[in-house]
Formats: C-alpha cells, sequence, structure tokens
C-alpha cells in the first residue's frame, strides 16, 4: 500500500496531494484547494510570485474565478515588450546569482492567472544558495513591489510548461494552468549560457590556497 501510494504521490489519481501544486509550485485554488499543498522544507528551487509585469498586461484582478482581467488595449510593439523582458530578466537573473549563488534555470511565466501571472521560478545549483535566497529576498523590493518569495517543489520546467502554448495551439490563451513561459531573445540566451559557462569553470578551478598544496 505504501509503495503504491508513493507511485501516485503528486498525480492526478493522488486524491489527497494537489498535483497542479507538486508539479507547478501553484495552484488557482490557493488556500481553498480542497487537497493538500506540500510545501517543501528544501528545495533547489524558488518561486518569486508575480514578480513580472509585461507593460502591455494592465491588469486587475477579479473577484470570481481567481483570475486577472486584462483592461486596456496593446500600447507597445512586439520589439518593446521583447526588450523591456530582456532587460528584465539579465537584471533579476545577474542580481539573484551574485548574491545568492549560482543558478541553473530560471523561469518567468507569460500566464494572466491570477497564481500564475509574472511568476518567476529560480533553480540554483545548490540547495543551501536557495534557502539563503528566500530569506534574503523576502526583505527586498524590486520596482516599488515587496518581493514575496518561497521553495518551490518545481524540478523539471518542461514537465510543468504547457505544450500546446509551445506549438501556438494552446485554447486557454494565458488563462491555462501549466507555464507559459516567457523566450528571451537569442542574444540574451547567449549572454546568460556564457555566464553560466564561465561561472561553472571558475567554480571548478582550484583556489590559489588549494594550488599551493
Amino acid at each position: 500500500m505504501a509503495e503504491y501510494l508513493a507511485s501516485i504521490f503528486g498525480t492526478e489519481k493522488d486524491k489527497v496531494n494537489c498535483s497542479f501544486y507538486f508539479k507547478i509550485g501553484a495552484c488557482r485554488h490557493g488556500e481553498r484547494c480542497s487537497r493538500v499543498h506540500n510545501k517543501p522544507t528544501f528545495s533547489q528551487t524558488i518561486l518569486l510570485k508575480n514578480l513580472y509585469l509585461n507593460p502591455n498586461n494592465n491588469a486587475i484582478p477579479k473577484s470570481e474565478g481567481g483570475f486577472v482581467e486584462q483592461i486596456n488595449e496593446n500600447t507597445y510593439t512586439d520589439e518593446q515588450i521583447q526588450q523591456h523582458f530582456d532587460e528584465f530578466y539579465e537584471e533579476v537573473y545577474t542580481e539573484v546569482e551574485d548574491k545568492y549563488g549560482e543558478i541553473e534555470a530560471m523561469t518567468v511565466c507569460d500566464n494572466l492567472g491570477e497564481h500564475l501571472i509574472g511568476n518567476i521560478y529560480i533553480k540554483f545549483r545548490f540547495e543551501k544558495d536557495a534557502e539563503r535566497a528566500v530569506t534574503g529576498l523576502n526583505t527586498r523590493w524590486f520596482d516599488r513591489k515587496p518581493i514575496y518569495a518561497e521553495l518551490s517543489p518545481v524540478t523539471d520546467f518542461k514537465e510543468a510548461s504547457c505544450r500546446q502554448y509551445e506549438l501556438g495551439e494552446c485554447m486557454r490563451s494565458g488563462f491555462c494552468n501549466f507555464m507559459h513561459i516567457k523566450t528571451l531573445s537569442p542574444a540574451i540566451k547567449k549572454r546568460i549560457r556564457e555566464r553560466r559557462q564561465k561561472s561553472r569553470s571558475r567554480s571548478r578551478s582550484p583556489s590559489k590556497r588549494d594550488r599551493r598544496h
């Protein structure tokens, strides 16, 4: 019995634990969910809630349904939105990695559901760095807003992302319950990749003290 329960943990067959929270670290029902949200006490991944704001999403929460509603028409071009996102992503990535430790992956949601809109998921190389980041970031502000950080159960961003969205076929638009991952421009991807390679190279190279022995 215990083996069976372990095999279905966090899946749709699990009637006790919330599969959406387990896979995505967020659930549209929030604290009202009928299933248990098992919040991790240690993890490589942290969640920064609702931190990214797409300039074209001038949105307000809806009292019913737990979603947000767009209240303006698009006012920025695709190029302007991409530039804004690239600058935001690089600033957050650089600041967090420099202060708390090596990052393996960082993902930003472009969903409109209240539980996912603007969410940032950062996976560190080490759990201790994720823990330090949560403690530190919860005392900080970004763009005149307080940062809300917590450890997240998400370890596989591909598993949490919407396949249909990646193919341009998601029928739920921004209100999908799986991650709609916002895409970086190739130039920023390259810079982040090069930064990651340099970081790993530094961490693997022996220190001066080590070389003396």
